[in-house]
């Protein structure tokens, strides 16, 4: 692995110029300094700041209720701790919904206050002309189509997308004019693979990037926590791949840290000032 000082910045250009090459994209969230430090050390390519926070920060059973101040205040955590990889921002719930006026401001905030370098927003078809004005004002947008977790409520549960033909249409309609706006990327969640291969195909400068969307995304994300075994206990959806279980590694840890202090063993003479 090469040393971070000898890696090229990503940027929104680095997406499709990947793209082009054929080349996979990696992406995986973080919340805090420390963690996006190592994520960006590892050679993550992009480290985007989700409003999952919302899930596995906050103890929330959903993204809706996490607010943008709370997002931005992560946000600049991560930027803090991040040299190489682009550093993208969730816009939560109702910060862009509304009006396009109150989205641009969100947005703004996100790159101004938060040190963000882009912004993910949620929404198909009927978001494009929001996310075009944000364009317009210099802030690069990452779309995100299929499931979309902060419509959760309009879905019934998180159900596979793009399974009948009118769905498949929208979703494609959907990427088409995202693309068009000039979103960079876009994420593709809970599609079936078929759907999420013809979509990235017929997309010509934006990147796919897939969380339950099968193999052939030009690029793939995880909740980082989830994939390192940090996850409430019985959820495991069918696109998670654990590459560790630190849940036990941290609970023996803190276990015997508690049996040291209370047998005197922690801290020991040399663990000791003036002794």
């Amino acid at each position: 692995m090469s040393s971070i000082k000898d890696r090229k910045k990503t940027t929104v250009l680095s997406f499709g110029a990947k793209k082009a090459r054929g080349e996979k994209i990696t992406v995986l969230t973080a919340y805090d300094c420390f963690i996006a430090g190592l994520l960006d050390r590892a050679g993550v390519d992009c480290i985007l700041v989700g409003d999952s926070a919302s899930n596995v920060i906050h103890g929330f059973d959903s993204t809706l209720p996490i607010t943008m101040d709370i997002m931005v205040a992560h946000t600049a955590a991560v930027a803090r701790g991040t040299q190489k990889a682009l550093v993208v921002a969730d816009m939560p719930f109702l910060s862009f919904q509304p009006s396009v006026e109150v989205a641009i401001t969100n947005a703004g905030r996100f790159l101004k206050e938060g040190g963000a370098e882009a912004v993910k927003m949620e929404g198909g078809l009927e978001m494009v002309p929001t996310i075009k004005r944000v364009i317009e004002c210099g802030i690069p947008v990452m779309g995100h189509i299929g499931l979309t977790p902060q419509s959760i409520h309009s879905f019934g549960g998180p159900k596979v997308q793009g399974k009948d033909d009118s769905s498949r249409a929208y979703l494609m309609e959907s990427a088409l004019a995202l693309e068009e706006v000039g979103c960079f990327s876009m994420v593709l969640e809970l599609l079936n693979a078929d759907v999420a291969g013809e979509i990235t195909a017929a997309l010509k400068k934006a990147a796919t990037i897939g969380i339950g969307a099968g193999p052939d995304c030009d690029a793939q994300v995880l909740v980082t926590n989830d994939m390192l075994g940090l996850r409430k206990e019985g959820f495991r959806p069918k696109f998670l791949r654990e590459y560790a279980d630190l849940t036990p590694v941290i609970v023996d840890a803190v276990e015997r840290y508690i049996c040291d202090v209370k047998d005197g063993k922690f801290p020991d003479k040399d663990e000791s000032y003036g002794k």
